[in-house]
């Protein structure tokens, strides 16, 4: 049975709490306050304002599936939130997915806060969603590749011309490191995923992907430090720090050089680019 109560009140919450910023929607100066207008999520849900509105205040009719996956793709709901708005409702939970390629808004918010560093949020198949203008000057605009080629790990085993940002002598481990970030996801997710797809690609077309992946390298407690080689700031010893949300389905990449030294004089040359 659905809980009618619940889900109005369960929509109103999240309403209010999802800045126009979470969704990809200019906030505009004559905004007041804070949260979504019902109109602007009916927008977002490809729905009438008259038929949301009656959805919050309880007296609308019981949404179908295909209205709750509306809604929750709408408001940019988790996985978690999702499954609740579809208990609400009465209905089966729905399959999850796990491709993560909507940004979570609290990962988008904090990666806002990170404009002058290089930064970005990737999903689990190593596709780069969003990026700081700092993190584009450093490893160039990532989200522009599309197919299979929107996975960094893809691209790194077929295409030489990834491997050029990084010196010579680190590769093997960059190779390896890949794998091991590949073989954490499919053990998460399973072969039968959009991360199973993958590895099956790979495994066809790489023959150094093939080798590593029989090891099953593991990933260690930290990313630790990586070498970038670039036209401008030379060679950047940095730290990736990484924030992962509590789906493991995306994590947020953070570059950061140690204080006073070359690699921080070209993290700020690359902030003055960006």
């Amino acid at each position: 049975m659905a809980d009618r109560a619940g889900l109005a009140a369960f929509l109103r919450t999240r309403r209010v709490s999802r800045q126009p910023e979470d969704v990809g929607l200019p906030r505009g100066r004559r905004r007041r306050t804070g949260g979504l207008r019902r109109e602007e999520v009916a927008a977002l849900c490809d729905m009438s304002a008259d038929y949301y509105t009656r959805l919050e205040q309880p007296r609308g009719p019981r949404p179908s599936e295909q209205m709750l996956a509306a809604i929750a793709r709408g408001l940019r709901l988790s996985a978690q939130e999702r499954d609740h708005l579809f208990h609400l409702a009465g209905h089966a939970l729905p399959p999850r997915a796990r491709r993560g390629d909507q940004v979570d808004p609290g990962m988008s918010r904090i990666l806002e806060r990170l404009s002058d560093t290089p930064a970005q949020v990737m999903n689990q198949l190593g596709e780069t969603l969003k990026q700081t203008r700092p993190a584009v000057a450093l490893l160039g605009d990532e989200t522009a590749y599309t197919g299979l080629a929107r996975s960094v790990h893809y691209r790194w085993f077929t295409d030489p011309a990834s491997r050029l940002r990084h010196p010579e002598s680190d590769h093997d481990v960059q190779s390896r490191l890949m794998v091991a970030d590949l073989n954490g996801a499919h053990s998460r997710d399973g072969g039968d995923s959009h991360v199973g797809e993958l590895v099956d690609t790979l495994l066809g077309e790489s023959p150094e992907f093939a080798g590593l992946w029989h090891e099953r390298p593991v990933l260690g407690p930290s990313c630790g430090s990586k070498r970038f080689r670039h036209p401008k700031a030379g060679l950047l010893e940095l730290h990736c720090q990484t924030l992962v949300d509590p789906e493991a389905s995306q994590r947020l990449l953070v570059y950061t050089a140690a204080p006073g030294s070359a690699s921080d004089t070209g993290l700020r040359l690359l902030s003055a680019l960006g």
